[in-house]
């Protein structure tokens, strides 16, 4: 007789969004994936740190635009009271002190309200793992504001990482996410987040966004 398989384990999610009439609709949608379970509802930055303090939960799935506390200052917040909890931003704007200001807070993906519910599940799952997701948008923002900004003193590649490791970097420069850039390379997924986590750890570097930066400023995108 065969051993039952174990089960995943579910995510446990807290959606924050100020409007009902967009909250509930989406912690129902959310829950019907297989491995989410939405844990909380939050309709402000304050019932995020109260029902993440209840936990536990491994991410929040968070509005900017909230009366009380906003989604920046809770995304900072949750940073530094519990920096095990990832935030990806889904929000209406993608001005750049929207973008700016949440991944300088601390959250680990950015959608627009144009993401589909894949979209969105994808960034949650990513998150979870410690990756970062950005809409396609927010990455065109990320490198059009990287272009037309005062050069910074620009941090040069450290000489150990791999050919592959550039290419994969030069990648995501473009904006291309692991699943492209694993079609673009033809190596799996996996392999692509083994080369991300060498490279970012070899050139220390914290996050996606920083990631395009450090590409654009190197001359690899």
């Amino acid at each position: 007789m065969s051993e039952p398989t174990e089960k995943p384990q579910r995510l446990r999610v807290v959606v924050a969004d100020d409007q009902a009439a967009v909250r509930e609709p989406l912690a129902a949608v959310l829950g019907l994936s297989e491995d989410i379970d939405v844990v909380a509802a939050a309709a402000n930055g304050n019932e995020v740190l109260t029902a993440v303090a209840a936990g536990p939960v491994d991410v929040v799935l968070m509005d900017l635009r909230m009366p009380g506390m906003d989604g920046i200052e809770a995304t900072r917040r949750l940073g530094e009271e519990h920096p095990e909890v990832a935030v990806v931003v889904l929000t209406t704007f993608a001005d750049d002190d929207s973008i700016l200001g949440a991944l300088g807070a601390g959250a680990r993906g950015y959608l627009t309200k144009n993401a589909g519910r894949q979209d969105i599940t994808r960034a949650i799952r990513a998150a979870a793992a410690g990756q970062s997701v950005l809409d396609r948008e927010v990455q065109d923002r990320l490198l059009a504001t990287v272009r037309t900004t005062a050069p910074a003193p620009v941090k040069a590649l450290p000489d150990d990482l791999t050919p592959r490791e550039r290419e994969v970097l030069a990648l995501i420069g473009q904006g291309l996410p692991n699943r492209g850039i694993a079609e673009k390379l033809f190596i799996s997924e996996a392999t692509v987040k083994t080369h991300i986590n060498n490279l970012f750890a070899k050139a220390a570097i914290r996050d996606r966004a920083e990631a395009v930066r450090r590409a654009i400023e190197a001359g690899l995108a």
